[in-house]
């Protein structure tokens, strides 16, 4: 049989694992780490779960983000205090000269003291209490949907690296196979056993092969140096990934459920965190119209020694509201509420749109994927198979059975494309609904 024969026929024997059957969905899955997190990421194949630990561990947005929680721990620990204004006390120590006639002058001391307490009469420690209530739920909420967004995008960029390894071995296995099968060839056509067209041919397949290679390692390349920059890992360290397109008979989860999941998704859980937390704080600033109450206590001695005179007295004072009444305070807390009434609601909109956008796509790649696996992809390996009996037979030339095998070739590249866009959409979806199943 002509080597050149064997060569394209031998082209189709590289890809048994992305000829499987696509008619199921796909999603990337970690392979169980053989070593514990010690083991430095550059060493070992990274796996989906290390990934995600080295990201948390690393990443400086979710750090900001836990770090802001002492502040809002300690605004909340001040707004539970009993009162909040503090008490303040005053002490004074008076020394008096008094003229005495025929005697010259007398010296007294007297002294006096005092405590004084500012109150609010108007709610307004409810108000401030719920408000640092809900702004330190909200950051809670915000620090979950930072790590679930840094895990989606982990995935993202993990399922990349994954899929550009198995084309880079797809690749890999055929450039050896077409390299020894050309070597074969030239010997034929130097033997005169095989026509030029014959070696040419072979030729042309080697460096098509060749450059498919180094373009798909010039992409795997880029897709590494990108997980390395969001795992923070040293730049000249590229890792690589160790995992599987795993096939599954079905999703977890129903669009229903999905929408369900999605309205209660962290993000908006946060909007609506701090729409209460703004509506507080408008309460807050309403109230502060309101005069605060000052009251006072003092002591104090008074007189010579002989007379000395103890005083006691009460104190209330109480500013009027004649020329400032919050107005400015008033209006920006309102404006603030407005704008978060209006975040929440146009997040709740566009996640569910996203959702339902994202769920067609989910479905349009799987029908996309049936097809080029079960009609397309099966036809064409029965066109190679068909060709290559009709070019034994001499019914066809080399040109024609070569066509059919790189039309063979080509779609499974196209499968495993549509596998990668599938992983991809499927995380992607469960981001946007903020499904918290474990994966």
């Amino acid at each position: 049989m002509n080597n050149t024969l064997l060569l394209s026929l031998g082209l189709l024997a590289v890809l048994p694992a992305l000829a499987q059957n696509t008619q199921h969905l796909v999603k990337a899955v970690a392979t169980p780490a053989s070593a514990g997190l010690a083991t430095p990421a550059a060493d070992l194949p990274l796996t989906l779960e290390h990934a995600w630990q080295l990201a948390e561990q690393a990443n400086s947005t979710l750090k900001s983000a836990q770090a802001n929680l002492a502040a809002a721990e300690g605004q909340l620990a001040d707004t539970q205090g009993l009162l909040w204004n503090n008490p303040q006390i005053s002490a004074e120590r008076v020394r008096r000269i008094v003229p005495d006639p025929g005697l010259g002058e007398r010296t007294q001391r007297e002294w006096g003291m005092g405590v004084t307490q500012t109150l609010e009469i108007a709610g307004q420690q409810g108000y401030r209490r719920k408000a640092a209530e809900q702004e330190l739920a909200a950051l809670r909420e915000t620090i979950e949907e930072a790590r679930r967004q840094l895990r989606a995008e982990v995935e993202q960029k993990f399922i990349r690296v994954l899929a550009l390894q198995l084309r880079t071995e797809m690749e890999t296995g055929l450039v050896d196979l077409i390299k020894e099968n050309s070597a074969v060839t030239r010997k034929r056509f130097d033997a005169g056993e095989d026509t030029k067209l014959d070696a040419n041919l072979a030729e042309v397949e080697l460096g098509r092969a060749s450059n498919q290679l180094e373009a798909i390692g010039e992409q795997l390349i880029q897709a590494r140096a990108e997980l390395a920059t969001l795992l923070q890992l040293l730049a000249e360290k590229l890792p690589a990934v160790k995992g599987v397109l795993a096939v599954k008979p079905g999703l977890p989860y129903t669009l229903d459920q999905l929408l369900a999941a999605a309205a209660n998704r962290s993000q908006l859980r946060a909007l609506d965190h701090r729409e209460q937390a703004a509506r507080n704080r408008l309460g807050l600033e309403r109230a502060a119209v309101y005069p605060d109450i000052t009251v006072g206590l003092n002591s104090a001695r008074e007189g010579p020694g002989s007379a000395r005179e103890k005083l006691v007295g009460l104190s209330v004072s109480i500013p009027l509201p004649l020329f400032r009444s919050n107005a400015a305070g008033i209006g920006k807390a309102s404006a603030e509420l407005t704008q978060a009434e209006i975040e929440k609601q146009a997040a709740g909109r566009n996640t569910h749109a996203r959702v339902l956008a994202l769920w067609q796509k989910l479905d349009s790649l799987r029908q996309r994927t049936q097809r080029l696996d079960q009609s397309v992809l099966q036809r064409l390996e029965e066109n190679q198979r068909l060709s290559a009996a009709a070019y034994r037979a001499g019914e066809i030339s080399l040109i024609q059975m070569l066509l059919a095998t790189r039309q063979v070739l080509d779609t499974r590249r196209e499968v495993l494309e549509a596998m990668t866009d599938f992983a991809l959409t499927r995380s992607e979806l469960e981001q946007a609904a903020g499904w918290s199943q474990q994966k």
